[in-house]
């Protein structure tokens, strides 16, 4: 008897959570493709192109939703259960809140788990795909900034001529060892510029101990300058952002490749959110599904349902800016970045684990 509740109880919740999900992937694939419509409407591509470039998109979406997914799922079930007479049912077989609070807790945390080793590597890949898919048609996107073994390599368009800018990467906001070279509109090399370092804080990028080769048909100049400034539409923070879309860095490559990925370029600090990110990810799935249960289970009065909806899409706005506030704390160095992930999972569990007490006394 107790095999068969307990598959009850874990396949309806795997039911509901599947139902969840499909109606956030409807519901995100509507939204996002009118956005990629727009995007592909003046561009001679097939008409199903923002239908594959959306389905691609929306998996990363969906698992960035899941702790309000796992809450809406555990709201829905055991809302369910409860006024079906079910689990008036359960608890004659001796199955208390508590008890069915964690099979579905734990069911939630599992599930994360699974997500994150399975699920997070294909949909990782799907979003690298996309972004570089979606770059051969961006106007503004031509793989002109990248990161490998020899450092960095930027290629700018400028009016009527291009330029390339290969550098070793510094400390911080410094670049070391930069040679520029500068085409005219026809890509013939005009100059060469060497630098010892260059500071890229701002978009006028400052070089030193400078030597600047002046290439024509008749012969090449080369003199020196202490300091020159160029403009760049880079800086150090933009040229940081092109690297933060860490939904292409899955959970299992950013465990077994971290140090790797630092030499590639990626920075040691969006490194640690992604990773501290993903891992507390099955912790959040836990807590929201006792958030949903003490939600339900609070009270033996019926209550009403759209009361219960109101009150739960509360918590999720208060929860989501908590978790936003914590972040930030992090970044501006008020908490430590790992802990700024991991506190609102700490505050949010203490509290349920008041309030699972409270329903277990039910």
């Amino acid at each position: 008897m107790n095999n068969i509740i307990l598959k009850y109880l874990i396949s309806g919740f795997l039911k509901n959570f599947l139902k969840v999900v499909l109606f956030f992937s409807c519901f995100g694939i509507i939204l996002n493709l009118f956005e990629e419509i727009e995007f592909f409407k003046n561009l001679n591509t097939p008409f199903y192109t923002p239908l594959i470039f959306t389905i691609l998109f929306i998996p990363s979406v969906i698992i960035k939703l899941l702790p309000f997914i796992i809450f809406v799922t555990s709201m829905k079930f055991i809302m369910d259960i409860r006024y079906n007479k079910d689990l008036l049912n359960l608890k004659a077989f001796g199955y208390s809140n508590l008890k069915i609070f964690l099979i579905l807790a734990f069911t939630s945390f599992l599930i994360g788990w699974i997500i994150l080793f399975f699920i997070n590597p294909v949909t990782s890949s799907m979003t690298q795909y996309y972004d570089k898919s979606k770059s051969n048609y961006s106007k503004d996107i031509d793989h002109l900034v990248s990161f490998n073994k020899n450092g960095l390599w930027i290629k700018e368009n400028l009016i009527n001529s291009q330029r390339i800018i290969s550098a070793k990467r510094g400390n911080k906001k410094i670049l070391k060892d930069l040679i520029i070279y500068n085409f005219d509109e026809n890509y013939s090399l005009k100059e060469k510029i060497y630098a010892s370092t260059a500071n890229i804080e701002n978009n006028e990028w400052v070089l030193r101990n400078v030597n600047i080769m002046k290439i024509n048909d008749e012969n090449n100049e080369e003199f020196k300058i202490k300091n020159i400034t160029i403009t760049s539409q880079y800086t150090y923070d933009k040229i940081t952002s092109l690297f933060k879309n860490f939904e292409t860095i899955s959970f299992v490559n950013l465990m077994l490749n971290y140090n790797l990925l630092l030499e590639k370029g990626y920075n040691k600090i969006f490194l640690i959110k992604s990773l501290h990110s993903m891992l507390s990810m099955p912790f959040f799935l836990f807590i929201m599904t006792a958030l949903a249960s003490i939600l339900i289970m609070s009270t033996l009065k019926r209550a009403n349902k759209a009361k219960i909806i109101i009150i739960g899409i509360f918590s999720c706005v208060i929860i989501y800016y908590l978790k936003d506030l914590s972040i930030a704390l992090g970044q501006t160095n008020r908490i430590s970045l790992t802990l700024s992930y991991w506190m609102p999972i700490i505050i949010i569990g203490i509290i349920s684990f008041v309030g699972i007490l409270q329903i277990n006394e039910k």
